[in-house]
C-alpha cells in the first residue's frame, strides 16, 4: 500500500533567511510537509525526505555569502544526510551555502555589474532526468525571477570542462538573460551523484499566476515527487 502521507521537506533558517516562509508556503502547496527548522538544530526532523535552504543574507553576507552558515550546527547533519544520498536543494543564498560547505562545485562571486538584480529571466532547462527537473519538459523554457548580488557562478577551467563533460550544469540562463556574468550562463548545478542541486533562481517566487509565471512549481514538484518516492534517510 502506498503511504498517503506528505513528503517532509525541512525548510532551514539562518540567521537572516527571508525566503523560508515563502517556500515553506510553496512546498506545502505541492503536497509537502515543509516544518522550518532553526540552523542551531543538530539533527533533522525524523522521517525527512528532502531538505532546502533557501534564500536571503545568512548573517547579513558581511563576509562571503555562506561562508559563515556553513559552520551552523545543522550543516553538519545536511553533510551527513547527503552524503546518504538525501536531497537537498539550495536556493539563491542556499546556493551559495552549499558552495562553501563542499556539497556543490565551484564559487559565487558578485556580480558583474557590481550591482543588485531583481528581475524575472528565461532559463533553459538541460535535463530532465534528475529529482528536481523531472515535471520539466524537453526544451522548455522556464521563466523564474532572480534576486541577488553575488549570483555569478565561477569554476576553474578543468573544473569546468569536468562538470560540463557529466552534465552537471543543470539550468542554464538563456542567451541574452545571464543577469550576473555566471560562467557558461550556469544558473543551477548538480553534485555528480544527483541529490544535491543549487540555482540562483527563485523557484519559490512562481508557483501563484498571481506572481506572473507558475514555472517554479516545475522544480519544487519535482522534489516533492522525489521526496514521496523515497525513504527516509537516518541522520
Amino acid at each position: 500500500m502506498t503511504d498517503a502521507r506528505p513528503p517532509r521537506i525541512a525548510v532551514l533558517v539562518f540567521p537572516g533567511s527571508n525566503d523560508d516562509r515563502d517556500a515553506q508556503l510553496a512546498l506545502e502547496r505541492l503536497g509537502a510537509d515543509a516544518p522550518r527548522i532553526w540552523h542551531t538544530e543538530a539533527k533533522l526532523p525524523r522521517d525527512t525526505a528532502a531538505v532546502v535552504l533557501p534564500g536571503g543574507f545568512s548573517y547579513g553576507d558581511y563576509l562571503r555569502c555562506g561562508a559563515l552558515a556553513r559552520f551552523s550546527p545543522i550543516m553538519a547533519a545536511v553533510a551527513r544526510f547527503a552524503a546518504d544520498g538525501g536531497l537537498v536543494l539550495g536556493i539563491c543564498n542556499g546556493f551559495q551555502i552549499l558552495t562553501e560547505a563542499g556539497l556543490l562545485p565551484g564559487i559565487l562571486r558578485p556580480n558583474a555589474s557590481l550591482t543588485f538584480v531583481c528581475r524575472d529571466v528565461t532559463l533553459r532547462v538541460e535535463r530532465t532526468d534528475t529529482a528536481f527537473t523531472s515535471r520539466c519538459a524537453d526544451d522548455r523554457a522556464l521563466t523564474i525571477p532572480v534576486k541577488h548580488g553575488e549570483g555569478c557562478w565561477f569554476a576553474a577551467p578543468d573544473l569546468l570542462a569536468e562538470l560540463e563533460s557529466q552534465d552537471q550544469v543543470l539550468l542554464r540562463y538563456e542567451a541574452g538573460e545571464n543577469p550576473n556574468g555566471a560562467l557558461a550562463d550556469a544558473a543551477g548545478v548538480i553534485n555528480e551523484a544527483g541529490n544535491v542541486f543549487g540555482l540562483m533562481p527563485h523557484p519559490e517566487h512562481a508557483v501563484d499566476p498571481l506572481l506572473g509565471s507558475t514555472d517554479g512549481a516545475l522544480l519544487l514538484g519535482s522534489l516533492v515527487d522525489a521526496a514521496r518516492l523515497s525513504s527516509a534517510v537516518p541522520v
